[in-house]
């Protein structure tokens, strides 16, 4: 029956299934991953006839298979279902309800709705398809993925478990007990990222329960019911119980995330409102433990993402070596390690790169992290055997050691690491770090919270230290603290000029608070020392404001960094989005001398001046047309901060000295004053037009820089344009190849259907031919082991079926035969046959013949052995001799 035949046909359904809710959108699908290994068929054909056939899921199954032999899977489970079931090819969409298997000697992934077929991949000699799938899958699906492993060898598929579970996923393992081989399940369940341990039927019936759960249910009447915001109140004492008895402030922490952390929970203990919820948590100590473990999100593995390590080696590591002081060494933290392995990943990298040198520079890694049991884990620094799917062999033989259960980070490393609990938004920071590794931690907080973890981290770096965030965080708004080095990798260097907002943090843990309560800490009164301090900072305050000229301290950016002095007069905020660019506040009248001034003086890297600048006055409506302008002086001065690139300017502003007020003049004396006006009016005006075509020739000198620049980027588009053209060519040529070869694999293929067909036919042949005969005949292998028999060969020789594969020798036959095996190994040695004639102790007589087995090809390949009952005929013949 084809799919689509299949896919017609309505089962009768369960009242289980009855209830299930059918997905009206393909994108809302909730796909379960099904893992499986040796003993996995019987495991998959248990469950697949306890599954209701309506249950709104996806399946999809992953076994281990010959990559060298075509599978029967798909019609072993479609018997077993009546949901269609069909093998997996590449771009195939996914539907509800359906079964999909992975093919031989293949990968499978998924991307959107669409699965995908790769050849087969091996981690460094192991195969771990249900890992590569579970992790995938986890990624797209996030809550809607649903992991299951049965019975299977190896450890395949707890890293997969874990990612789910990590996601927001529920997860499954076969019971040990039902279980044919338990190594898969069991490494899952030692792992701790599984959900339910159940027997293949029961495994099943809890799908369908989840099915119709609120969290993953596709029906839209029960979607309205999943609450889309946990209520306050709810939600607080849910905060209070973990603060209470788990010492974690979780209220920092994405209202989403904890959200998806609670309603996964709930699915768990078959819960479908939050109020139960509460109620559960309350009662039940263990649930605040687990709940805690899962808000946390402890999953990563060795190398997550390779190429940020590599962006290490030719980006943060040289920089590192060759501004570090002979005096200091190379320290490095990694906020939110959890069990350690990134920080092992970053220390191995670093001793790759520093080779030799790595003995002679002192080296510390800082790893950190709430988890007090992931901490545990780091410090002890065993891992499983699975994370050869990470780490490569020459890396497990340099930093690993093997142990019984998987692998140990050698000790070497260890001693580098030090691993301390430690809450980021509480605990003070370390400090004076050349590099900073906190990726994927940021996600998890919310946005005021990760404002103040970058101000932290910009705190605990070293001066050009660097930074590295996950690939979905960056440093937000604060681009005045971090410049991006990499940002297709995210990594980022400390501005040492930026001014950072003061960070506040606890100076003990939240245990510590809650065993001080709301007692207070009696505050240490300041000494004499302490008062001449201050006073003399408030002396040095109110001398710099009141008599010190207005100065603006500003980057390359313009982006003002400090002030002194009332700067109001000079400067204003600019109407609509708050901006501290100095040209934005400049005044009207004051703009274009500044920014001739300021272009001047980075072209040129020297002081400009500016003098008699007219600034218009905007203090007040009511004054005379003589008050409305008023004559300032500007100086810019270019500011190098030590071995800093980056430049800044010092603007200085100065109110010009009055023009001494003039006498009545005489009427003669009034045409020349009015004339002298009148010239000095045309000098000014031509200073400015003399400035405004600087300013223009300066636009102009970019303007061209701009179209060098983007004329370059075009000769670059164009190249990228032809390589890409040259590489859709050759995809044609490849894919055309592509088809020529699987039009040769197919007829390959067909040739080995007949000759398949062929040797059946032979086959099934001899064995109706030697069943029929009425000759005890016995094949024997050049190893003198016995190859086939007759059955009226059992009566002479003792056979029975068992005995296929024995050797000769170990054979007891009911007749005497002298010399047996002898015979037999001269007749395979010398290749000439062996007649005589025997008699059974009732005086019955045989022939007995040995001739040599030849192949096709006329090679000797063992022996056949000929028993037959010439009685008859001996009569036969004595009856003529009587005659």
């Amino acid at each position: 029956m084809s799919p689509k035949q299949r896919a017609k046909r309505k089962p009768k359904k369960t009242p289980e299934a009855q209830e299930a809710p059918r997905p009206e959108q393909a994108s809302d699908l909730t796909i379960v991953a099904i893992g499986a290994s040796a003993g996995g068929v019987e495991a998959l054909s248990d469950l697949m006839s306890h599954l209701a056939i309506d249950t709104g899921m996806t399946f999809v199954v992953i076994q281990h298979l010959d990559p060298n032999h075509p599978s029967m899977l798909r019609e072993l489970l479609s018997r077993k279902t009546g949901m269609p079931v069909a093998e997996v090819s590449d771009g195939l969409e996914v539907m509800p309800n359906h079964v999909y298997v992975i093919p031989p000697n293949a990968t499978i992934s998924i991307s959107g709705q669409a699965l995908h077929v790769s050849p087969r991949e091996e981690s460094h000699g192991l195969h771990m398809p249900v890992d590569h799938f579970l992790r995938v899958l986890a990624e797209e699906k996030g809550n809607r993925a649903v992991g299951v492993i049965l019975s299977g060898s190896g450890s395949d598929g707890t890293l997969g478990l874990a990612e789910i579970q990590a996601h927001g996923g529920v997860t499954f393992a076969q019971d040990m007990a039902s279980a044919k081989y338990d190594a898969m399940p069991r490494s899952a369940m030692a792992a701790g990222c599984v959900d339910y341990v159940l027997a293949p039927k029961g495994i099943a019936r809890e799908l369908v329960r989840i099915a119709r759960h609120p969290y993953v249910g596709r029906n839209p009447a029960l979607d309205a019911a999943q609450p889309a915001a946990v209520p306050d109140t709810e939600l607080a004492t849910i905060f209070q119980i973990l603060r209470r008895h788990a010492g974690m402030d979780f209220t920092p922490y994405r209202q989403t995330t904890i959200l998806r952390r609670i309603q996964r929970r709930m699915v768990v203990h078959r819960i479908d409102k939050v109020k139960e919820y509460v109620k559960h948590v309350q009662r039940n100590p263990a649930e605040i433990k687990a709940l805690y473990q899962d808000m946390l999100i402890s999953v990563t593995n060795f190398f997550r993402n390779p190429r940020v390590f590599d962006a290490l080696k030719t980006t943060v590591f040289p920089a590192v070596l060759k501004s570090l002081p002979r005096e200091r060494g190379i320290r490095i933290w990694t906020p939110g390690c959890a069990s350690g392995e990134e920080t092992y990943s970053v220390a191995m990298v670093l001793l790759e790169f520093l080779g030799d040198k790595a003995s002679q520079i002192p080296i510390q890694f800082f790893g950190t992290d709430v988890n007090e049991s992931s901490i545990v884990k780091a410090r002890n620094g065993a891992y499983p055997a699975n994370i050869l799917g990470d780490v490569t062999p020459e890396r497990l033989r340099r930093f690993f050691t093997k142990t019984e259960s998987g692998y140990r980070i050698s000790k070497g490393i260890r001693d580098m690491c030090i691993f301390a609990q430690h809450n980021l938004l509480h605990n003070p920071p370390f400090s004076q770090m050349n590099l900073i590794c906190c990726r994927n931690l940021l996600i998890y907080i919310e946005t005021a919270e990760q404002h103040k973890v970058i101000s932290l981290f910009h705190y605990a770096l070293r001066p050009g230290g660097f930074l590295v965030l996950g690939s979905s965080e960056g440093v937000g708004t604060a681009t005045n603290l971090f410049t991006a080095e990499d940002r297709a990798h995210k990594i980022y260097s400390k501005k040492s000029t930026g001014v950072r907002q003061p960070v506040s943090f606890a100076m003990n843990s939240p245990a510590e608070h809650r065993a001080q309560g709301s007692a207070g800490i009696p505050m240490k009164q300041p000494d004499a020392g302490w008062n001449y301090a201050e006073a003399q900072k408030e002396f040095d305050r109110r001398l710099l404001t009141q008599y010190a000229p207005a100065t603006v301290f500003v980057n390359e950016d313009m982006e003002i960094i400090h002030t002194r002095g009332n700067v109001n007069r000079y400067l204003k905020l600019a109407p609509g989005r708050a901006s501290l660019n100095l040209l934005k506040m400049a005044r009207e009248g004051l703009l274009i001398e500044l920014r001739n001034a300021i272009t001047r003086a980075k072209k040129e890297n020297i002081a400009v001046g500016k003098r008699n600048v007219r600034v218009k006055n905007e203090n007040g409506a009511g004054a005379d047309k003589e008050d409305v302008k008023r004559v300032v002086n500007l100086d810019v001065i270019p500011v190098t901060l030590g071995n800093v690139e980056e430049m800044y300017f010092m603007i200085v502003f100065q109110e010009a000295s009055p023009e001494p007020a003039r006498q009545a003049a005489p009427r003669g004396r009034r045409a020349g004053l009015e004339s002298e006006a009148s010239m000095g009016q045309t000098a000014k005006l031509e200073e400015e037009l003399a400035a405004t075509k600087e300013y223009l020739q300066s636009v102009i000198e970019t303007q061209e820089a701009t179209n060098e620049e983007l004329q370059s980027a075009n000769e670059e588009i164009l190249s990228s344009n032809e390589e890409l053209q040259s590489t859709n060519e050759e995809m044609e040529t490849a894919k055309e190849e592509l088809q020529s070869a699987n039009e040769e694999l197919t007829t390959v293929n067909d040739e080995l259907r007949n000759r398949d067909q062929e040797i059946t036919q032979v086959n099934n042949d001899l064995i109706n031919l030697l069943s029929s005969i009425d000759i005890a005949v016995i094949m024997i292998g050049s190893d003198l082991t016995v190859r086939r028999f007759t059955p009226k060969a059992q009566k002479f020789l003792g056979l029975i079926a068992g005995d296929i594969g024995r050797p000769l020798a170990n054979i007891n036959p009911t007749i005497e035969i002298a010399d047996f095996q002898s015979m037999v190994l001269q007749v395979v040695t010398d290749f000439h046959p062996v007649e005589k004639e025997l008699s059974d102790r009732m005086g019955i007589h045989y022939q007995l013949k040995i001739l040599p087995y030849r192949t096709i090809d006329n090679r000797i390949d063992g022996a056949v052995i000929t028993i037959v009952d010439i009685a008859p005929e001996k009569r036969r013949m004595q009856a003529a001799d009587s005659r």
